[in-house]
């Protein structure tokens, strides 16, 4: 039970590192604030930012699910990820630490959604809003990247439970954006400083969020790879 909630936890937490991180949080304020210009009543703002926040978090757990099922599914796969998942988790947890600390910088190709494409989901009303947040969780950069494919979907490899982890991981990527889409529902007229504030706290829980997982990858190395420990 308690490795169930250990593993929850840790799902629910990488993907509010995920929501918070520059580009995601700068897409998402972007996009809620752009819904918000376009659609004057309050109701219908909050309703347009759930769409959007559910449209990223289905997504991401879809996406989750999909790659979970699609390579256990593959008897091979399945016994060399049992195998070698355990000793791979080090340097894969290293890897991933050194990205989000920027000691490692990779670029990676980006979605690209028209300026016309994009008024025309808008302008859609909530339909929309879900298919730009759909759209928006594709756009990986490299922090959210490195959080979903390097930790999210190792720790689904390593549990039991796998399958159930993408949907609190989507979760976890919809809390902030939410709170957000409620703030500009209410009429809150502080969220530019909430948002400065929100992209300095996210800094430093990055950098904590990378140390810990660059310590945890040398442990799991120790254990599983150089056998000192």
């Amino acid at each position: 039970m308690d490795g169930i909630w250990l593993a929850s936890l840790s799902a629910l937490w990488l993907g509010i590192m995920t929501s918070i991180s520059p580009c995601p949080l700068a897409t998402n304020v972007t996009a809620v604030s752009f819904l918000a210009k376009k659609i004057t009543h309050p109701f219908f703002v909050l309703l347009s930012g759930i769409a959007y926040t559910a449209g990223r978090m289905i997504t991401y757990a879809a996406l989750g699910v999909i790659l979970i099922n699609s390579i256990l599914s593959i008897p091979q796969v399945a016994l060399f990820l049992q195998k070698y998942m355990a000793p791979a988790l080090g340097p894969i947890l290293i890897i991933t630490g050194l990205i989000l600390l920027e000691v490692i910088k990779i670029n990676l190709p980006g979605l690209a959604l028209s300026q016309k494409h994009h008024n025309k989901l808008v302008e859609a009303g909530v339909p929309g809003a879900f298919l730009l947040g759909v759209v928006f969780a594709l756009a990986f950069c490299p922090v959210s990247a490195a959080l979903f494919f390097g930790s999210l979907i190792p720790l689904a490899f390593k549990t039991n439970f796998g399958v159930a982890l993408p949907f609190i991981y989507g979760i976890g990527t919809g809390l902030p954006v939410l709170v957000f889409a409620v703030g500009i529902a209410a009429g809150i007229t502080s969220l530019s400083r909430w948002f400065h504030n929100l992209s300095r706290l996210e800094y430093y829980m990055r950098i904590a969020t990378g140390l810990i997982f660059v310590l945890a990858g040398v442990y799991y190395a120790g254990v599983y790879v150089l056998k000192f420990f």
